[in-house]
């Protein structure tokens, strides 16, 4: 499969409103764990942007170590008054999510394309 990085289109987006938009793509192994991580800490303390999302709509699939970090950056967020939502999860993944303390409110289903 080969090295990638764990989000497509570089690192984050940042929309007009001040939102960051983090896309993950292909499949998020445990070898991007800490990518994810710093990522997300490094966003939520540093950048405070208005509201973070994870855009899920190109992940094949997710680690439970990341789906654990997509649970904790919506902890950090809450610390941090910056709300983090999480888009596009297939139903199974959404269901891993819930499980692992991501708030199903947290949960949307937008296009993005």
């Amino acid at each position: 499969m080969g090295e990638h990085s764990v989000t497509s289109g570089g690192p984050l987006r940042t929309e007009p409103d001040g939102s960051v938009i983090i896309s993950l793509w292909g499949s998020v192994g445990p070898e991007r764990a800490a990518e994810l991580r710093q990522l997300v800490v490094r966003t939520v303390r540093h950048v405070r942007p208005y509201r973070l999302v994870f855009d899920l709509t190109d992940a094949d699939t997710i680690d439970p170590i990341n789906v654990g970090t997509l649970a904790a950056a919506c902890t950090l967020g809450d610390d941090h008054e910056v709300p983090v939502f999480v888009d596009n999860p297939e139903p199974d993944l959404a269901d891993r999510l819930c499980a692992a303390g991501v708030p199903p409110q947290n949960l949307r289903y937008v296009s993005r394309r």
